[in-house]
């Protein structure tokens, strides 16, 4: 068949299940709508700084803790659009609360196996050439619930320890390359100025090839919350290692094995030993709509929509199943499609009105496939707490109902 006849016969058929979709959302005698009454009051005011309608309402869950400035909140998932996180919307994970710091009088500090130690202020920092790009950033422990077969009943609980922003910054390699590199460094140690001094150990590699120390986050200011005047974005590294609130830089021999990458953000095997710098994140997706908590109205045509990522570069593909993994279907991936950024995926989809087992599995650029839950089990064991990144299911009810699948 030749391929404009095979493309012809796509689009027909995609026609035709619009067609059926935008159908069954009118009644057989509807009635002309009433004329809508315009408002005879003036509007709100011009706003200094945007709000958004009272109307909406997706909201960050946050993990209650006997010491609230060591805790986290989730991001919506469920309520979502795009592939780019509003800023007030993304997740947080502090281990000693939000610092409030002066951009004036802040500074960074590069210095140990260099030529030529250097402080930074916020402003020469910003005075330098800078790249925007849109890049995850996803703590190491999302989905830990998942581990158990139960999971978690709703999206946000399950997956919403990731976002997606627009990161504005200065490239690390740059200013690496003011202070002098020496031949023995091959990592170095981030430090953040919050009350615990969050430090993380990163390759050098990492270092000079993508990593960001950034000031802007979608258009505006990094926020406080996301380490406000100045972070550091390692594009694919688990979340703790994008060390916020930077203050400090040194380039070592190894890594220093800090608290924060020994007593945590450690992986514990079944024989007792623990495996270290697991820093990339492995490829994930989850469906987002329809999801648990959620509930489908009619039955007809209804798009599947979820958000896909990885660690190590892009997705190129996305299945997603309805029968609870009996068959597959590939899903459409929305371009863009980005390196180490969320990527929206959609699916068409005819509701018989009858129980399903909604799916989904992602591949990235390195062949690297999302396991089930059995698999990462066989090659993890059941002790870890972190990188979770099995496939995630939930159940449409008959009354259209949604919750968590079982795995």
């Amino acid at each position: 068949m030749p391929k404009d006849a095979s493309s012809r016969r796509a689009f027909l058929g995609a026609g035709a299940l619009l067609g059926t979709a935008l159908g069954a959302c009118r009644t057989q005698e509807s009635a002309p709508p009433a004329e809508q009454e315009l408002p005879s009051l003036l509007g709100e005011p011009v706003r200094r700084y945007g709000a958004r309608s009272p109307h909406e309402t997706a909201a960050r869950a946050i993990r209650e803790t006997q010491t609230p400035e060591a805790s986290s909140s989730r991001t919506p998932l469920g309520d979502s659009y795009g592939t780019v996180t509003p800023s007030a919307l993304h997740f947080e994970r502090h281990h000693a609360g939000v610092p409030a710091i002066d951009p004036a009088e802040h500074k960074l500090l590069i210095h140990g196996l260099v030529e030529r130690p250097l402080v930074f202020s916020v402003d020469d920092v910003k005075r330098l050439p800078s790249v925007s790009q849109p890049y995850f950033i996803e703590c190491s422990g999302n989905s830990g619930g998942e581990w158990s077969p139960a999971g978690a009943p709703t999206v946000q609980l399950s997956h919403g320890l990731a976002a997606c922003s627009e990161w504005t910054g200065v490239p690390l390699k740059m200013l690496l390359a003011e202070a002098g590199v020496q031949a023995g460094a091959k990592w170095l140690l981030a430090e953040g100025a919050d009350a615990c001094k969050m430090q993380r150990s990163v390759t050098l590699e990492k270092a000079l090839d993508d990593a960001l120390v950034a000031y802007g986050q979608n258009g505006e200011a990094l926020r406080p919350e996301q380490g406000y005047p100045l972070r550091l974005v390692l594009p694919g590294w688990e979340g703790n290692a994008n060390v916020k609130w930077l203050r400090r830089i040194k380039l070592t021999e190894g890594p220093q094995y800090v608290k924060d990458e020994t007593s945590k953000y450690t992986e514990l095997m079944e024989d007792g030993k623990a495996w270290i710098f697991t820093l990339e994140m492995d490829a994930k997706s989850v469906i987002t709509s329809p999801s648990g908590g959620q509930t489908i109205g009619a039955q007809g045509y209804r798009e599947i929509s979820g958000l896909a990522w990885s660690g190590r570069g892009k997705i190129v593909r996305v299945e997603v199943s309805t029968d609870g993994g009996g068959s597959w279907a590939e899903a459409k991936l929305q371009e863009p499609v980005r390196t180490k950024a969320f990527t929206r995926f959609t699916l068409d989809w005819q509701w018989a009105g009858g129980e399903a087992v909604l799916l989904s599995r992602c591949r990235d650029e390195t062949g690297y496939v999302q396991p089930t839950l059995a698999e990462l089990i066989a090659e993890r064991g059941r002790k870890s707490a972190y990188h979770c990144n099995r496939i995630k299911g939930w159940k449409v009810a008959a009354d259209g109902s949604v919750s968590n699948a079982q795995a």
